[in-house]
């Protein structure tokens, strides 16, 4: 199906459209549930159905987590040691137990490059699939629509016309910023025009479990989150007016007449007919609100995940999936965690690996037993690696020429490996792969056609494919 429709049509649910419907009221006319029973999706003949795309804001150090370099002399190699995995040949690090025990079922690719040091710039490539930055692009105002459309952006431009009560993509649980709160860019729609705009759920508070400090909680740098609100996901787009169920008929009721009476309202009320679907259905399913509730997930589960911001997030992640989000970034890190600039063992050995490992693991085991790892791509990586040398703090700084990825699911043939990098775990020296080449492997995946396009706001179009996918996966 062509991809290149006028942006004016079938929009999907935006955080802020869905507000201020909670707000308002809304209604749906059976006109425009016939419409809606009508429209399909923009794919051809998709891999998988959903991908769950895990972003390790800061930059995963390759050495220490999938690419180790035993041979390597001591001030590359670093403190870790190799863990041999289920698959013969096949080692990662030995803080990385429980993925050790799964390496069936992922792929490591270890000749990623985006060829950029700075965390800015890098994120844009990687969250937007592009490796050249559009005219007028600036760090001084981000976001802005000066950059080019974000990956999630994209799905929910494609996805467009496909009917269901949840939106094509979401990201959870918190936009991906620097240590004093700047946000980084390529995570919005930019020059796609904000309607395009993924769901965003904010996280509200790091942990909702209890009061005081919990030694289940991710820290970073010693300093552990706080328990705090009894809701860890910041989803007001999901509460019901005060008064029920009762109250939110009546405010349908009084829309009604309002649009009986105002001819320009109705005008408006036709071009976000599918705005008020969403939000109608998401407000009063059950179903659906029981995604978002992860904190009252039972104990084994919550145990398996991990009481933290790590675990909550993949489990919403494996749910809303399950609820049909064809896309879900979870971008996992406080700020910029795994920027391991000092104390690069302490903190991947006590506050990152562990958690990585627990939730990964529980989420490629439920989705297997579901049945549903061969309809979900899952991708784990961060913006860039790290430096092979370790420098004078004991931690390793920004590195734009070579980083790692994990994938499964979505047809990925487990136990494979893609690509290398050399002895020092600094450059590719086999099948080197872009940000472009994984952008076209998440699309493929759902189906979206090589010769798909989309329009910025002033009707200019591009296309979305920048690369091929990824090779040797399947």
């Amino acid at each position: 199906m062509d991809t290149s429709h006028d942006l004016e049509t079938g929009q999907f649910l935006t955080r802020r459209v869905a507000i201020q419907a909670g707000a308002i009221g809304i209604g749906l006319g059976m006109s425009e549930v016939a419409k809606l029973r009508s429209l399909s999706a923009a794919t051809a003949s998709p891999k998988a159905k959903s991908v769950i795309f895990v972003f390790l804001t800061g930059g995963l150090a390759q050495h220490d987590s999938f690419d180790p370099k035993p041979e390597a002399p001591s001030e590359i190699r670093g403190e870790f040691q190799p863990r041999a995995t289920k698959v013969a040949g096949m080692q990662i690090c030995e803080h990385l137990p429980m993925l050790a025990e799964r390496a069936d079922r992922y792929a490591l690719v270890r000749s990623m490059q985006t060829g950029n040091d700075g965390h800015e710039i890098a994120c844009h490539m990687m969250l937007t699939g592009r490796l050249d930055l559009p005219t007028g692009f600036s760090l001084d105002n981000v976001p802005s629509p000066n950059e080019w459309p974000s990956i999630p952006a994209q799905v929910t431009y494609a996805f467009r016309q496909r009917p269901g009560a949840l939106p094509p993509a979401v990201v959870l649980p918190q936009p991906s910023v620097n240590e004093i709160g700047k946000v980084r860019p390529g995570q919005y729609a930019g020059k796609l025009g904000n309607n395009w705009d993924a769901w965003h759920i904010d996280l509200a508070s790091p942990c909702a479990l209890g009061n005081g400090a919990c030694p289940d909680c991710f820290r970073f740098e010693g300093t552990p989150f706080r328990h705090g609100s009894p809701t860890v996901f910041d989803t007001p787009q999901l509460l019901l007016p005060s008064g029920g169920h009762s109250r939110l008929s009546g405010r349908i009721d009084l829309l009604g007449n309002i649009q009986r009476q105002q001819q320009d309202l109705q005008r408006a009320a036709d071009r976000f007919g599918r705005y008020r679907h969403q939000a109608l259905s998401v407000l009063t399913d059950e179903r659906i609100r029981g995604a978002f509730n992860v904190e009252n997930a039972d104990e084994k589960t919550l145990s398996r995940y991990g009481k933290n911001k790590f675990g909550l997030s993949l489990l919403m992640a494996k749910r809303l999936v399950e609820g049909g989000v064809n896309l879900v970034q979870v971008n996992l890190g406080k700020n910029s965690s795994w920027d391991t600039h000092r104390r690069n063992f302490v903190n991947l050995k006590e506050n990152l690996l562990p958690p990585l490992d627990r939730c990964v693991s529980a989420l490629l085991d439920d989705l297997a037993e579901s049945g549903l790892l061969d309809e979900t791509l899952v991708i784990v990586t961060g913006e860039f690696g790290r430096t092979p040398k370790i420098n004078k703090d004991a931690g390793r700084d920004h590195w734009g020429r070579v980083n790692s990825l994990l994938l499964a699911g979505g047809g990925v043939r487990g136990g494979t490996i893609v690509g290398a990098s050399d002895r020092l775990g600094g450059d590719p020296v086999a099948d080197l792969q872009t940000p472009e080449n994984l952008a076209a492997t998440i699309y493929e995946t759902l189906g979206i056609p090589r010769d798909a396009t989309w329009h910025d706001t002033d009707g200019r179009p591009y296309k979305l494919y920048h690369a091929p996918p990824i090779a040797g996966l399947t």
